[in-house]
Parts: structure tokens; C-alpha cells; sequence
């Protein structure tokens, strides 16, 4: 799946991406550390891949299935 880079914390390497109807999901420093990327700016388009967030926090604050990030890499054609 693709996505925007929205925010990112190098000192916790973590952040948000848009999806893109604009929804916001947030990464974390796994998520991050899987890409093997050392820096991400805001507006880079990136690969993502996701799984399902079962009872753990992050995601959407919607209700509904919530999606968590597992690896965030750029996007390369």
C-alpha cells in the first residue's frame, strides 16, 4: 500500500503517514526500523505494508478495524 509521510520524531523514530483519502495512521519505531530507512521527511511517498490492530492502542479513533503499520520503506518504480 502507498502513503504520504506526515509527521516523523527522529528521536523516536516514529510517526504518521496519510493514506491517500487522507486518513492519518500513526508508525512506531518497529515499524520504522523493518523499512531500514535512517530519516524520513514529511511528503516523501512511502510503501507501507499493515495488519490488523486487534486489541493493541494505535490506529484509527474511529470505531471499527484499526490498522497497524509493520513496515514503513520508500517508494521506488
Amino acid at each position: 500500500m502507498q502513503a504520504t509521510a506526515y509527521t516523523y520524531d527522529p528521536e523516536s523514530r516514529s510517526g504518521s503517514v496519510l493514506l491517500d483519502d487522507g486518513t492519518p495512521v500513526p508508525f512506531d519505531a518497529a515499524a520504522f526500523d523493518a523499512g531500514g530507512l535512517r530519516l524520513l521527511r514529511p511528503g516523501q511517498r512511502v510503501r507501507i505494508e499493515t495488519g490488523d490492530d486487534g486489541d493493541a492502542g494505535g490506529g484509527s479513533d474511529a470505531g471499527g478495524a484499526a490498522l497497524r503499520i509493520t513496515l514503513v520503506t520508500l517508494q521506488t518504480f
